[in-house]
Formats: structure tokens, sequence, C-alpha cells
């Protein structure tokens, strides 16, 4: 028996030493640069109307941060419309009475330790005219960047045009976006910048993603895959409105996510950089508070192992979380992507 344990134990140390050696042998890991972008919703509907509030959003409050807050929320999106606030020609001046309702609001977060993704939304005239639009997009986000020039860096990022789309694609992507760029890197050398791709940043827009030669870029795509099931009878993406009664779940929806990742995966290894996921999320109007949970849910637990981050659409409205007219959080949602409804 003596003689078997001493074998055995030979055995296992010779094992371990080659496992020792082999490790020796591998290359060290990849270093990766991400934002902290945890847990984050999008306050969808509020600033990016055309009007504050006009599509049914409402009004943010200082105490809607601080329930978000409260409910495990890392971040939030502030998507915000600029062109109709701002000077159509030179020196593209932004209303000032905008600028400061925005600053409010990204005070009123910070205020409530939470990070502030803050974003050109719906500048219109860049998708149909990249080129004729880029200087005064520049100009906008030489005036945002100036505003907000002292806020913290490492919890206020500035993402300089959602969802490309359109003319707007990689092919003039870093050009129509190097005015913005060059005009926040001039009072905020360091700061986070996030970049989408074309296609309305969805995941595939990450295969071709053109990336400035620049350290504080970090990339993001959205996902609202399948987009017949997330988007049914949603009127707004006429003339081809997804039929309703789609329903989540199948295996061919389970395989999708699974491909989906790999695609993610292979931009980080790629690059060496983590996106984040700026939206996803189901439309609320034809599906269930339970089916967009289970929704949620999947994208969450196939995404998570990745690292990135997540920020649903939206907090309060066509896609909610928080239902205004109860006062409370819809039920299952937040458990879905991993926070404690207790």
């Amino acid at each position: 028996m003596r003689k078997i344990s001493i074998l055995a134990a030979t055995a296992a140390a010779l094992a371990l030493a080659a496992c020792a050696a082999e490790a020796e042998d591998q290359p060290p890991a990849k270093e990766v640069a991400s934002l902290p972008v945890g847990t984050c919703i999008n306050m969808g509907n509020m600033l990016e109307p055309e009007q504050e509030g006009a599509w049914g959003g409402g009004k943010i409050e200082n105490a809607d941060f601080a329930r978000i807050k409260a409910a495990g929320f890392d971040t939030v999106r502030i998507p915000v419309r600029w062109h109709n606030k701002s000077m159509e020609e030179a020196p593209y001046t932004v209303d000032p009475a905008w600028m400061a309702r925005v600053e409010q609001v990204v005070d009123w977060a910070l205020a409530n330790d939470l990070n502030v993704i803050l974003n050109s939304h719906h500048f219109d005239p860049i998708y149909a005219d990249p080129a004729g639009t880029a200087q005064w997009h520049g100009a906008v986000w030489k005036q945002i960047a100036e505003r907000f020039a002292d806020a913290p860096q490492d919890r206020l990022w500035f993402e300089l045009e959602n969802e490309p789309h359109d003319k707007f694609d990689h092919t003039n992507l870093i050009a129509t976006l190097t005015p913005a760029l060059e005009a926040v890197r001039a009072s905020n050398p360091t700061r986070p910048v996030i970049i989408g791709g074309e296609d309305w940043s969805g995941v595939d827009s990450l295969a071709t993603l053109p990336m400035p030669d620049d350290a504080n870029i970090y990339p993001t795509f959205h996902y609202y895959d399948p987009f017949d099931f997330t988007h049914q009878g949603a009127q707004w993406t006429a003339p081809d409105v997804p039929p309703v009664g789609r329903k989540y779940g199948t295996e061919e929806d389970r395989q999708r996510l699974r491909d989906d990742v790999a695609k993610v995966e292979a931009f980080i290894e790629r690059t060496g950089k983590v996106p984040f996921m700026g939206e996803t999320g189901a439309y609320d109007a034809h599906i269930s508070t339970e089916e967009r949970a289970a929704y949620h849910r999947a994208v969450h637990d196939a995404f998570a192992p990745t690292g990135i981050g997540m920020c649903t659409w939206a907090y309060a409205n066509t896609f909610p979380f928080w239902d205004r007219e109860s006062e409370q959080w819809l039920p299952g949602l937040r458990a879905a992507i991993g926070l404690d409804e207790s």
C-alpha cells in the first residue's frame, strides 16, 4: 500500500510540474480596455425628442436618479437631441437654456453617485449628409466638452453620436466624427469617448468598426435581436413594422444569442477593447412584462460572461422598467439583469 501511495504521489508531483511548465510556456493574458459601465439604464424618450418629454417620457427629476441608484444601477445613459437646439450655421451656438438643462440633469446623476454616458442622439442631418454636417456636429461637441470639462472624467463619458445609419456608415465614420473628437480632445484630452458603428450600431457592426488612434476611445453596440420580437407593432419602424404575435425563446433564438456572443468575443480578442451594450430591450405595447423579463434574462445571461456592461432601454417609457402610474418598478425586470428586487 505504501509503495502505491509513493508512486501515486510521485505521479501527482510530476503532473503538477508538467502543468507548471506548460503554464510558463503560455503567453501572458492579453490586456483589455473597458469602461466600468456595469448595470446601466437609459433615460429614454426624455431629452432626445424634439422637445423634452414630447414622446411621453416625462421630465427628468433628481428623484429619478436617487431611485435608479437605490435600485442598484451603476450607470445612466442620457440621450440628448442637440441639432434643433443649436444654430445651423457658424458659430452653431447651442441654446443656453438647453445647455443649462442638460447640465442640471447630468449634475443630478453624478450627485447620486452614478456614472453618466452623455451622448448626441438624433442629430438628424448627419445621417443624410455626414460630410456636410460634420463641422456643425463638431462645433456643438466643442461647446458640450467645454461645459463639462471639469466634471470627473472617471464618471462622465461622451458618446459622439447614437446609431450611425443611412449615409453615415463605416466608409465615412472616422472622417465625420473627427471634428467632434478633435473638439472634445481640445478641452478633455483623456476623457473616455464612445463610438458606435453603422447600421444602427447593431452587433454585426463590430466586425468592421473603425477605431480612431486614441487610447481613450471605447466601442459600443446595440442589441435588439431578433428585431421582429423586440419591435413588434412599433409604428416608428414603418413601413416595415414587425407584425404582432412573435414569441421569444426558440432554439433558433438561442443559437442566435450564442453566435452574437461569439462576435463580441472575437472583437475583444482582435482589438483588446471590451465594447458595451448601449441599448437593449423589448417594446411593451404588445409584449407582456413576463415576456420582456425573459428576454432581458436571456440576453443578460448570455453576454455577462464576456464582461461587457449593459444598458437597458429604458427607464420609464415605451420599453419601461419603472411604471410612472403605479410608481413602482415593473416586477421581474431588475432581477432579469442581475439586480436584487427584494
